[in-house]
């Protein structure tokens, strides 16, 4: 279901009669497809409409969801996505795009403007994909977002000389692998809420990412939040609400 809002403005207005808003309310919350149930009210029930998790996903049924997000929605946004998946995609859905670097596939936009502002940073290169990964979510959720890669606590001078990019931001996501140690320097330089993504970046010590979980988790600095190992969009999505509030407050 679209914008629910709009759609009502359309009632008031007389362009779209009772008995024809009735019926569409009358949609099922959400649609059956045998293999899988399309959540339609997301939108309304979160403020975000639902996105799909492409990874082990059959190519049929990966079709078939996200051209159902598409026509009910307007768009479709689908994470963790192979070269492959696209290429299917891409026969079927008219103007699909696909990230290779965040592993993103998208049609259209959850959200036309951008608004607010979020800071996603990460401490090094190899960080870049998760990194995207929340940076592209937020952008699709309509947050405005600024990009600081490679400011990792082995050259803290680089965090240091870009601490005006974290004014007015509403929060900052995070993002390392190693040890993990950079969500715990910004959480002692800013005023705002951090999200910490720890990354399986790392040696063997590292261990898939736990090290670096445990250390955001005891982490001695205040406001800092923890999601799962790699979990881009989970941060993005939590900063995009996080913004919403933000930008609501000022209004």
């Amino acid at each position: 279901m679209k914008d629910l809002k709009a759609y009502l403005e359309k009632v008031r207005s007389g362009e779209v009669s009772v008995e024809e808003a009735e019926q569409y309310l009358r949609t099922e919350p959400f649609a059956e497809l045998d293999y899988a149930k399309v959540d339609l009210h997301r939108r309304i029930r979160s403020g975000f409409p639902e996105v799909i998790f492409c990874q082990g996903k059959a190519d049929e049924y990966l079709a078939g969801i996200a051209e159902k997000l598409l026509k009910e929605e307007g768009c479709v946004f689908g994470t963790r996505a192979t070269q492959a998946q696209y290429e299917y995609l891409r026969g079927r859905i008219e103007g699909i795009e696909y990230d290779p670097v965040s592993r993103i596939l998208k049609a259209g936009a959850a959200e036309k403007e951008k608004s607010g502002k979020i800071v996603v940073c990460c401490a090094g290169t190899a960080d870049i994909p998760v990194a995207e990964e929340a940076a592209q979510t937020a952008e699709y959720f309509g947050t405005r977002v600024e990009r600081l890669y490679d400011v990792g606590v082995s050259g803290l001078h680089r965090l240091l000389s870009r601490l005006e990019l974290f004014q007015n931001a509403s929060c900052v996501v995070a993002i390392a692998g190693m040890e993990g140690a950079l969500a715990s320097v910004i959480g002692g330089l800013v005023a705002v809420p951090v999200i910490a993504v720890p990354t399986s970046v790392g040696y063997g010590a590292n261990l898939g990412g736990l090290s670096a979980l445990l250390t955001m988790i005891n982490s001695c600095a205040n406001g800092i939040a923890v999601v799962n190992i790699d979990n881009g969009f989970g941060a993005a999505y939590m900063a995009a609400q996080i913004n919403r509030l933000a930008e609501r407050s000022l209004g």
